[in-house]
């Protein structure tokens, strides 16, 4: 089966996804973009893959219609059987929405997006609607995406789970690695030996400033000296954050390596002893995958899509609100003071995410594949037709 994957940017679990699925079927990796305004990702290895690069720029920047005569050409070069599309407001899957119809190909809609990731107000729901009803089938995070795409009138035996993944290995081997001593953070020196981990994006919802005012209420309740709290990553509200390190006077415990890049992370994880993620909302958040991967007991918000199947209180983790600081402080006291075996949590995380690798993505897409290849690809009305452009069109406004 030729399968034509549509990506704004390929990153590392990307190209991990994609080499699985590429053991199944004849796939093509459309990538849009050469760069990424949220990830500083180097550039990846896509060896192995049959990879175009449609711009070396930002492909939301592009004009709708030469974006649309790129894409367009691409595709009928390879005249795949099946397209897969990044949701439902990336230009690029709206047009190639557009090709698809036009060729008679089925459409796969890739999707992590919930309920509750932002205010669902009827006049967005509505187009959103329209674009969902031009796809043959959904391939979705989990639970709560499958029951968001299901609302938005995908039909639930037409949908799969299975779409976030990442390379497993590489963050169970490289933590493993690091806790051997044969790879370790670049500030080996003066780094604590034991420590809260969290990775994210400086950026208003990974609700960080909240985190470091739970690790203060944590070090005003602790009866040891208590482990540091070690923040992975960066981003414009870094100065806010560092403010409120200072303000809470909490500057020797708290450490900001920066960002790191893919082949650097595992190491962080492998010295860690728990990993933290409280953001105010997170269509899924793959960084608990990597800690579970690498061993770690995983505290995460409960507005995270991730949430209800990657986290079984109690056997790898637990789950808190992530407007109440007072819950999460108590989590960390529990999981440093208390009678708890971070060890038999880290390997239940290892355990649970085994069902969530990129074999898994190859399976699922497998199926996702075979559901939208037995459903009608109908000519487009005047009306879609429309839609998608105008939506494309808009979308490339907001860059």
């Amino acid at each position: 089966m030729r399968v034509a994957v549509l990506f704004a940017r390929l990153g590392p679990y990307h190209v991990a996804r994609l080499r699985a699925l590429s053991e199944h079927h004849a796939v093509t990796a459309v990538e849009l973009s050469g760069e990424n305004i949220n990830y500083t990702w180097d550039p990846v290895d896509a060896s192995g893959l049959h990879h175009v690069q449609l711009f070396d720029m930002n492909h939301r920047t592009a004009r709708p219609r030469r974006l649309r005569r790129t894409l367009r050409q691409a595709l009928d070069r390879d005249a795949p059987d099946v397209i897969a599309v990044p949701g439902w407001w990336d230009p690029g899957a709206l047009l190639g929405i557009e090709w698809a119809h036009d060729r008679g190909v089925p459409v796969v809609l890739m999707s992590d997006s919930t309920r509750h990731d932002a205010p669902r107000v009827w006049w967005h729901e509505w187009p959103k609607k329209r674009v969902v009803g031009l796809c043959q089938s959904g391939f979705v995070a989990g639970r709560r995406h499958e029951a968001y795409l299901s609302e938005l009138r995908l039909s639930p035996a037409r949908i799969v789970q299975g779409y976030d993944v990442v390379d497993n290995a590489h963050f169970s081997e490289g933590a493993d690695r690091s806790r051997n001593g044969q790879a370790v953070p670049s500030e080996e020196h003066g780094f604590p030996a034991h420590y809260f981990l969290s990775c994210a994006r400086f950026v208003e919802k990974k609700n960080l400033p909240m985190l470091v005012r739970a690790y203060a209420r944590y070090r005003d309740q602790i009866s040891t000296t208590g482990w540091p709290l070690v923040i992975v990553g960066d981003g414009p509200q870094r100065d806010a954050i560092d403010a409120e390190v200072q303000r809470l006077d909490l500057r020797e415990h708290v450490y900001f390596p920066g960002f790191k890049q893919y082949d650097e992370l595992p190491a962080y994880y492998g010295r860690a002893d728990a990993f933290i993620l409280p953001s105010k909302y997170e269509q899924w958040g793959l960084v608990v995958n990597e800690a579970m991967a690498a061993g770690l007991p995983v505290l995460v918000s409960e507005r995270c899509g991730c949430a209800p199947d990657l986290v079984a209180e109690g056997e790898n983790g637990w789950t808190f609100a992530p407007d109440a600081p007072g819950e999460l402080a108590q989590l960390m006291t529990r999981i440093s003071e208390e009678n708890i075996d971070c060890t038999a949590l880290g390997q239940a995380s290892r355990e649970r995410i085994q069902a969530w690798s990129p074999e898994t993505f190859a399976a699922s897409m497998t199926e996702a594949v075979r559901i939208a290849r037995q459903q009608n690809v109908s000519s487009l009305s005047p009306v879609d037709r429309v839609l998608l452009r105008a939506l494309a069109y808009k979308a490339t406004l907001t860059g």
